[in-house]
């Protein structure tokens, strides 16, 4: 280890993270012919946030910081350093496989667009408070070009600290397909890197920016959907909440696939009951995550557990949890709750499925009713 200090910062500093599985982001020209050309590449100087840079890694640390000896004596036996950066690692380099060289190829399902063919798809960079998010744009093909759609703003799921819009485009394709809707499925900044409420604000800042600019994107800015799976149908259903405390219209109806609404999971019997040998989704998991984007936030703040908060005049409410997701006890308290206090809610629990049923093309066939649900009660509220 070199003895000069200035080296120590970089020795301590964890690897940059892309936040992005799949290479460079992808562009369909066919969609590009109905959204503003000005979205199809960053504005000069600016830069996509959600790629996370090396010296936004969670363990810079000063070289005149006091408490360098002591550090230097860590970083000796063992890298990274900080504990935080040590448990992140693992969780990302397994949740998209990259520590497994050669998966059973027999196991493999199709990629969404061999699943959903029938979509175009365009990258574009829309503005947040703090620069620019990535996201795709899927639009299907069967609508004209003129069509002026209603949409849909996904946030893919990942337990706040890992995945990317790549990986959710079987879900979003079969959305914007099976509703003939335009959907915007955007990147956002992820714990622990950056806690709440960055994501949330990442997320609510692509919203407010589509109730006012939806056009630019083939869309209706009246007609905007909030969905999402897992981490992302925290943040959808916690955007029904804000755009009310922000004075922003009400999304035309919250889509949440494994419905997460409660951050204190643990007072629910099916979460004790399967939790701790769960498969998918575990407890273990469960509070890494939990510390990871509520370093310092209240577990019952209703912008990061939606159960809390005031749900009179909640919009309409689609939920889709498996009875074997640790979960499906607090995504059924928050549907009975939205439903009493006068909202149109429909919540599907199909029997015996796992967190995630509806993720992969042609493995359940729960999942094909799971759209078919969300489409028709789409078809009722839009």
């Amino acid at each position: 280890m070199s003895d000069d200090s200035s080296d120590i910062g970089v020795i301590l500093r964890r690897p940059g993270w892309s936040g992005h599985v799949g290479g460079d982001r992808l562009r369909a020209s066919e969609g590009d012919r109905v959204i503003d050309a000005a979205l199809l590449q960053l504005p000069e100087g600016a830069h996509d946030v959600t790629v996370v840079r090396e010296i936004d890694g969670l363990s810079y640390i000063d070289p005149d910081d006091p408490a360098m000896p002591s550090y230097r004596v860590i970083a000796n036996n063992r890298q990274p350093v900080a504990l935080r950066d040590m448990m992140i690692l693992p969780v990302r380099t397994g949740y998209i496989g990259a520590d497994r060289l050669k998966p059973d190829p027999a196991l493999i399902p199709p990629t969404g667009e061999q699943a959903v063919p029938d979509v175009d798809e365009t990258t574009v960079y829309l503005p947040v408070r703090d620069g620019h998010v990535s996201a795709q744009v899927y639009r299907p093909q069967a609508a004209a070009s003129d069509a002026v759609l209603p949409v849909i703003l996904y946030a893919h799921g990942g337990g706040f600290t890992v995945g990317s819009d790549f990986d959710t485009a079987y879900i979003t394709r079969r959305l914007a397909r099976d509703n003939t809707a335009v959907v915007v499925s955007t990147n956002y900044r992820m714990a622990p890197e950056y806690p709440y409420p960055t994501p949330l604000d990442d997320v609510a800042d692509v919203y407010a920016w589509l109730v006012r600019e939806a056009g630019r994107v083939g869309g209706d800015p009246a007609r905007v959907v909030v969905a999402g799976d897992s981490a992302g149908s925290n943040f959808a259903a916690a955007l029904a909440l804000y755009a009310r405390a922000h004075d922003l219209p009400a999304p035309a109806a919250v889509i949440m696939l494994g419905a997460f609404a409660d951050f204190t999971q643990e007072r629910w019997p099916s979460f004790q009951a399967q939790a701790p040998r769960g498969i998918v989704y575990d407890s273990a998991f469960f509070a890494f995550i939990r510390s990871a984007y509520l370093p310092t936030t209240a577990w019952t703040e209703p912008l990061a557990s939606p159960i809390y908060g005031d749900l009179r005049g909640y919009p309409p409410l689609f939920l889709a949890t498996g009875t074997h997701d640790p979960i499906i006890d607090s995504a059924r308290a928050f549907a009975s709750l939205v439903a009493d206090a006068g909202s149109p809610v429909d919540g599907y629990w199909p029997e015996g499925m796992p967190h995630g049923f509806y993720f992969f093309p042609g493995v359940h066939p729960e999942g094909d009713v799971a759209f078919e649900r969300c489409a028709a009660f789409l078809a009722a509220h839009l």
